[in-house]
């Protein structure tokens, strides 16, 4: 039956007064608004930080129709050195303020991801021979008085790694704090000397956190790993699980250090957010830290929408050296993350040690793969099954193969060791699975992409981890034959091991996406398998079933490699204080090394050629980053010219200089003074400058050309004198496609300055552009 017409009259205007009343639900989001840097006066007192949040609030209340209304909005106001605020806003208020003149850029509180493979490594142990031997730490009296901060989980202060003795009073020029929080058992000393925690844009993201959220402490071991990789003190007599015994120090094992925990629990996936890095900058600059270490990061963006950008920026501008992981993606091509030219990104390769364990098949062939397991096998023979065959019916065969979470079938697991595939869910995930179904060990063996990249983990049964060859051979034993069985031995620790280093399959690699003019990496050091101090909050698998707490845990990413070198900073430093963190960077980057222990070019995971792509210059050497010779020193001008170039103008640049700045006319990107050169559109000929600085003995300097395939390189002058330390001299290089011998991919070679003792090396990465006739 039908309503009157009446009646749909009287409806439809009761529907209208609903439309033009009803309340917005317009979706909010939380947004950095960044605004360039403070000119603050040389004393800053809590009066100027408070005219500076105030002057936040009058800002965005001037878009939102009062300053009132800005105390619901705003969560971090960014007062000492980097001048901005975070805020909860809505899409079409963010897109207001972007347009605003004094606004350098409004972007989305993205979150980022820690950048450890997620199945764990570990560092520095004194017998490394591919790091550095004790000459260097003495020289520069093992970092002491540098003061190393991190931004990562936090940290776990009970550790030895963090032990004050042998330390005096904390340096003058601190000026951070511990801030506990709620738990009041941790606490700082003479060597941990500073905590903070930032958790206010992850909560914006994930909602109201309980008190437990209010603290510096590292409840998940990454923090507590790269911490101490990069400024550990000496502790004797570490090992995990009886493996990989010695003595475990940071890179600067005297040095200061200061954790500023950014990343909490992943909410989809992410860990760490834009606005509490922005946070943790702002005051560890503030704070007086001489390094900072990131070993996280997300996907590229544009350097003023990028926290970490900005941030190492500011740093930088305050003399400090930022050092950034690379990133876990490879070995897919660009990849690679944290991009902006004046922090150091770190790529990551393996070391001179491994932790073997056999597997013995039953055809009397023998593998040799690496494990920390604890636990020991028997030594008999034991049925071996491919996860294929154990599967659940309900469970895909794509997914079995991985041993992923609910595919193994108990009934046909129990007491046999599995063959599982690498990838998708963590390693130790995998050998959790097997051993909740009833396995007694399994065989981790690698995909195709993966090579012969193999990890030591600490997994929870006996296990072997083989390359892709070798797990290929074991899966074709299985099918050969109706009763396969095999042997997995006990971990053992080899020293020594070659060929050494070669490039970690996880590693992020170049081009870089977003200015393909800079090299991305910089440099590589070891990543795999490295061990450090941890946190006791959780077993070393990170699985919730591990219930086993040891106080130094193997892991494995670009995580663990950058560190390494937040921990050689450390000593350059300590033993050149005033040098710029460009000239550090360059120290590290010439000197470094593309060949491994048998005098062979890097090799990638799958035996090919790698190149600076994978590696940036090459492998650390610290020993040789203390003696560079000559040094490229950008400036901070430098990098405003670069940014000129990107197409910011000068009234942008003028925001963040806190004066005014002219752009340089006519800058170009391939002319910023960085210690590698890359000519990405190499058209008929191009010609691009740089200046070296001299920064040791008098010298004259002979350029040596390594030419990539296919172009022709010139250097004008070829011959460089310096008389004086400080010195600095400009140089031109031309590079020319030849005709019929170039081709339209990257070709790589070398630009080398020597003086007989130094060699002042510097990567080549050229791709011409063809035309066709």
């Amino acid at each position: 039956m039908r309503p009157p017409s009446s009646s749909i009259h009287f409806l439809l205007q009761i529907l209208l007064v609903f439309l033009l009343h009803r309340p917005s639900f317009a979706l909010k989001k939380s947004y950095v608004v960044y605004l360039g840097a403070h000119s603050h006066k040389p004393e800053l007192s809590s009066v100027d930080f408070n005219q500076v949040t105030q002057s936040h609030h009058e800002f965005l209340g001037s878009f939102l129709g009062s300053s009132n209304t800005t105390k619901d909005s705003i969560f971090y106001s960014y007062t000492r050195h980097i001048n901005g605020f975070a805020a909860i806003l809505e899409e079409e208020v963010a897109a207001e303020i972007s347009k605003h003149p004094k606004v350098l850029s409004v972007f989305e509180n993205r979150g980022r991801k820690l950048h450890t493979t997620r199945s764990w490594d570990f560092m520095g142990l004194e017998h490394n021979g591919v790091i550095q031997s004790n000459s260097i730490w003495k020289k520069a009296r093992f970092g002491e008085g540098v003061i190393i901060g991190n931004l990562d989980t936090g940290v776990w202060p009970e550790s030895k790694s963090f032990s004050e003795e042998g330390l005096g009073p904390i340096p003058s020029k601190w000026r951070g704090i511990c801030h506990n929080g709620i738990d009041h058992t941790f606490h700082c000393n003479r060597k941990l000397i500073g905590a903070r925690y930032f958790n206010k844009g992850y909560a914006s993201v994930a909602g109201p956190l309980n008190s437990s959220f209010d603290s510096p402490r590292d409840n998940e071991g990454h923090g507590t790993h790269t911490l101490s990789t990069a400024g550990g003190n000496m502790v004797a007599r570490v090992s995990v699980f009886g493996q990989g015994h010695g003595t475990a120090k940071g890179g600067s094992p005297m040095a200061r250090v200061a954790a500023y925990k950014v990343c909490w629990p992943p909410v989809a996936g992410d860990e760490c957010f834009d606005a509490d890095i922005l946070a943790a900058f702002d005051l560890a600059i503030h704070d007086g830290v001489d390094v900072l270490s990131l070993s996280l990061g997300g996907s590229a963006s544009t350097f003023f929408k990028d926290s970490v950008a900005i941030g190492s920026f500011h740093a930088a501008k305050h003399g400090i050296v930022v050092v950034c992981s690379a990133g876990n993606s490879g070995p897919a091509d660009a990849t690679a993350e944290n991009l902006a030219p004046w922090h150091v990104t770190v790529a990551a390769s393996t070391m001179d040690r491994q932790f073997p364990t056999y597997v013995f098949l039953g055809n009397n062939i023998t593998f040799k793969g690496e494990s920390l397991s604890a636990t020991i096998l028997a030594p008999k023979f034991y049925p071996i099954i491919k996860a294929t065959d154990a599967k659940l019916a309900s469970a895909r065969a794509e997914d079995a193969v991985l041993c992923q979470n609910g595919t193994l079938d108990p009934n046909k697991v129990k007491g046999k060791i599995v063959v599982c595939l690498r990838g998708i869910n963590a390693r130790v995930d995998k050998g959790e699975q097997a051993f909740l179904a009833g396995a007694v060990g399994m065989v981790l063996a690698n995909d195709k992409t993966t090579g012969n990249e193999i990890i030591a983990d600490p997994h929870v049964l006996p296990a072997s981890h083989i390359n892709f060859t070798d797990g290929s051979a074991v899966f074709t034993y299985i099918n050969s034959t109706k009763f396969p069985v095999a042997y997995i031995t006990h971990p053992k620790t080899q020293l020594d091991t070659k060929p050494a280093p070669f490039m970690a399959a996880f590693s992020s690699k170049g081009p870089n996406t977003i200015v393909p003019e800079i090299l991305k990496p910089d440099i590589t050091a070891p990543g795999v398998s490295v061990i450090a101090a941890y946190t006791e909050a959780q077993g070393p698998t990170n699985q919730v079933f591990d219930k086993r707490r040891i106080p130094f845990n193997s892991v494995s990413g670009t995580s663990m490699s950058c560190p390494h070198v937040s921990g050689i900073v450390g000593l350059l430093r300590a033993l050149y204080p005033t040098w710029s963190p460009a000239a550090i960077k360059s120290a590290i980057m010439t000197t470094a090394t593309t060949l491994d222990n048998e005098v062979e070019p890097l090799l990638n995971a799958t035996d090919g050629k790698a190149t600076p792509f994978s590696y940036g210059a090459g492998h650390v050497q610290p020993n040789r980053a203390m003696d560079p010779g000559l040094v490229y020193d950008t400036t901070i001008d430098d990098y405003l010219n670069f940014l000129c170039a990107l197409g910011y103008n000068a009234t942008q640049i003028s925001v963040f200089t806190e004066g005014p700045y002219q752009c340089r006319k006519k800058f170009s990107l391939l002319n910023l003074n960085y210690p590698s050169i890359t000519v990405p559109k190499l058209s008929g000929s191009v010609t691009v400058t740089r200046r070296l600085k001299s920064v040791g003995s008098p010298g004259t300097y002979i350029a040596h050309v390594q030419n990539p395939h296919g172009i022709t390189i010139s250097v004008k002058p070829s011959i460089l004198k310096f008389k004086n330390v400080g010195e600095e001299k400009s140089f031109k290089v031309t590079f020319k496609a030849m005709q019929g011998k170039a081709t339209n991919n990257y070709v790589f070679g070398k630009l080398i300055w020597s003086d007989g003792k130094h060699y002042v090396t510097s990567p080549i990465v050229v791709k011409a552009l063809l035309t066709r006739n």
